[in-house]
């Protein structure tokens, strides 16, 4: 047998391999809302070569490539097992058996790492909680297609409603056409259909109410059967307790805002502050998604090395606040053509830093540039560290920060060489540390941080959403701390 013939011999068995999984994850997932993960990727509706690419993937964090045949022993472990609702990271399952030495069948070591889930241990599925989101744009559409996606078992987050003004002729046909077809994103997976007669969008079988409206007083969410929602405002048109407090009506008992919140509204990274949210909040923001893309990162550099002082650099594909063509702007500069030109504008990512990371000492400054692409920015973090430190130890550290840590929903980590801003179009982390950027002299330390400003922060949007919604479930092999 030739290399040739034995190379896509694997291949098939892989596929093979692969095949069998999908079944398994998709029952974990729909009959006992357990998602099954592979170093922080989910794996569910995933295709076959969906499938495979994860587990390629990990070569460029863990350093060598994964194998289905490693991880779907412990697949098919935990369908046996009692399990409730969780994530399960089959790739973290691998990883740890690899480095235990007590002779345990990867039955027994994959019960014991998911004790937490299963018998009486296991917490109980909850009912589904509603979310309406306020406005449609970039930002709600992306959010829309991840909580579609998440229905799964029906136990979690429903999208019941959309709120927009009112659009005139086929708004419905054309708000639904936007929603099934993204040009940065791609077309939505699934089928989507409009239900004119009754104001509704049917997608992958969720009924989504369209409800016209100017203002947030005009709503009687009760009417819809709509109750103890969490309204998720994507227009940034009031951004403080006040303004937010319109939303607070009948049927709406929570409102979390996408952009940065004023005042004393709570500005949530999760993973990073999400766990101080009080019980009794009604109100709070997601921050931004530079603060997002940023403030994880700077945590693991503060608790590991300490950080001084820092700037940060972000290099920002242009949003639908600057202008197409040259043309009046109430704000300096964005007023000129947004895919013709570089534009330095704010950002205040920086000051931001402060309500997210309120232990950090250090001063954080900030500014950005808008460039001509429609998704996908960089962040250029600059610190001063307490103590010198190597490039390689820094690579080390935030490599083990984006597979192990508490952190590792947030932080991705590339070593690839050739990476470009394209390459994380569809990334679900809040930020992908670029290694071979990365430059670190004595106490200073650069760090280039690649982040989707759309559909990374969209991700973290839902998990706050999660979280407070008390359907974020825990995760097993539970994360180095």
């Amino acid at each position: 047998m030739t290399v040739n013939d034995d190379s896509f011999t694997n291949w098939k068995h892989r596929e093979e391999t692969a095949e069998s999984m999908i079944p398994m994850i998709g029952k974990l997932h729909r009959e006992q809302d357990v998602t099954i993960l592979l170093h922080s990727r989910s794996l569910v509706n995933k295709s076959v070569v969906s499938i495979l690419k994860t587990h390629r993937f990990a070569r460029q964090i863990a350093g060598a490539e994964l194998s289905v045949t490693e991880t779907m022993p412990f697949l098919r472990a935990l369908t046996a097992l009692d399990l409730g609702p969780s994530q399960i990271d089959i790739g973290m399952l691998a990883a740890t058996y690899r480095t235990d030495d007590r002779g345990l069948s990867v039955e027994e070591f994959t019960a014991e790492a998911v004790a937490g889930a299963t018998g009486a241990n296991k917490i109980d599925r909850r009912e589904g909680r509603d979310v309406v989101l306020y406005g449609f744009g970039r930002i709600g559409r992306l959010v829309a297609r991840l909580l579609i996606e998440k229905a799964g078992s029906g136990n979690g987050l429903r999208l019941r409603a959309i709120v927009v003004r009112g659009g005139g002729e086929q708004d419905l046909v054309k708000r639904a056409s936007l929603l099934r077809r993204d040009s940065v994103h791609g077309q939505f997976q699934g089928t989507i259909t409009v239900d004119e007669d009754n104001s509704t969008i049917l997608a992958n079988g969720n009924a989504i109410k369209v409800i016209y409206a100017d203002d947030p007083a005009q709503v009687d969410y009760t009417a819809y059967g709509i109750k103890d929602a969490i309204l998720i405002d994507n227009t940034g048109k009031w951004r403080d307790r006040e303004g937010l407090s319109k939303h607070l009506r009948p049927g709406i008992d929570k409102v979390v805002l996408t952009a940065p919140g004023k005042g004393d509204v709570p500005n949530i990274v999760h993973g990073v502050n999400h766990d101080t949210i009080k019980p009794d909040e009604r109100i709070l923001s997601c921050a931004s998604c530079t603060t997002n893309a940023i403030v994880p990162p700077l945590k693991a550099m503060e608790d590991e090395y300490g950080v001084l002082r820092g700037h940060v650099e972000t290099v920002h594909s242009f949003t639908n606040d600057q202008n197409l063509l040259d043309n009046y702007h109430k704000s300096d500069r964005r007023g000129r053509s947004a895919p013709l030109n570089m534009v330095i504008t704010e950002t205040g990512a920086a000051s931001a830093v402060a309500k997210a990371l309120p232990d950090l000492k250090a001063r954080i400054t900030g500014s950005s540039i808008r460039v001509p692409v429609p998704d996908v920015s960089i962040a250029i973090l600059n610190l001063q560290l307490a103590r010198e430190a190597s490039r390689e130890e820094v690579v080390d550290h935030l490599r083990e920060v984006s597979l192990t840590s508490p952190l590792k929903r947030q932080i991705d980590f590339i070593g690839a060489p050739d990476a470009v801003s394209s390459d994380f179009i569809g990334s679900r982390h809040a930020s992908i540390v670029d290694a071979g950027a990365l430059k670190v002299e004595g106490d200073n330390a650069i760090l280039y941080l690649w982040y989707d400003n759309e559909f990374g922060y969209s991700c973290q949007v839902v998990r706050v959403v999660q979280h407070v919604s008390g359907v974020e479930y825990p995760t097993y092999p539970a994360p180095a701390v």
